[in-house]
């Protein structure tokens, strides 16, 4: 059976990820507005961007509290970059990490590193762009799979998947399958 998977198109980079589950055979569509989060699906993508801006169009676009008790009833979630803040009590509050905001800097301080995630292997690369990174876990139902420089990078709790990198911007597709098979 494909799966179809709704992707928060509200800002960011979610052009890139519709891209990335298109290559692997995964239809997608694009939520912008109420009528579209109502839309039948088995998982959603929350991309990178501006968590705050996004925050605050859940909010005025009555998308926040479907999303929130979606993932609560244990729709499949992914969250990159912004869309890990957004999962964290931040925001939706839907996943017990304490986060740090614009943790490497300026865009200036975007880089690219390759490192082994839990659950995927070794060599996973990573391109991280004013990125954050979890401070640390609120709960022992997040499972950290990715540390970079001594920083949690991507981390699981049930059915939601976080990374603090944007995997739909390398070619690799291994992050996204892992998130599929939720």
């Amino acid at each position: 059976m494909v799966k179809r998977i709704a992707v928060l198109a509200l800002q960011g980079a979610f052009a890139e990820h519709e891209q990335m589950l298109h290559r692997l055979g995964v239809e997608t569509f694009q939520v912008r507005q109420l009528a579209d989060w109502n839309q039948s699906k088995d998982g959603l993508i929350i991309p990178g961007g501006e968590s705050t801006t996004q925050g605050k169009l859940l909010h005025d676009l009555a998308l926040f509290n479907p999303i929130r008790q979606a993932i609560e009833d244990g729709l499949p979630v992914f969250g990159t970059c912004a869309g890990l803040i957004l999962l964290s009590p931040m925001h939706l509050g839907t996943m017990d990490i304490d986060v740090q905001r614009n943790a490497y800097g300026r865009q200036l301080g975007s880089f690219h590193a390759v490192a082994p995630v839990a659950g995927i292997g070794s060599d996973v690369p990573m391109t991280f762009i004013r990125a954050p990174y979890i401070n640390k876990t609120l709960s022992p139902a997040v499972d950290v799979l990715a540390q970079v420089d001594g920083h949690i990078v991507a981390a699981r709790q049930g059915n939601q998947l976080v990374t603090a990198f944007h995997p739909e911007l390398d070619d690799d597709t291994h992050i996204h399958e892992y998130f599929l098979n939720f």
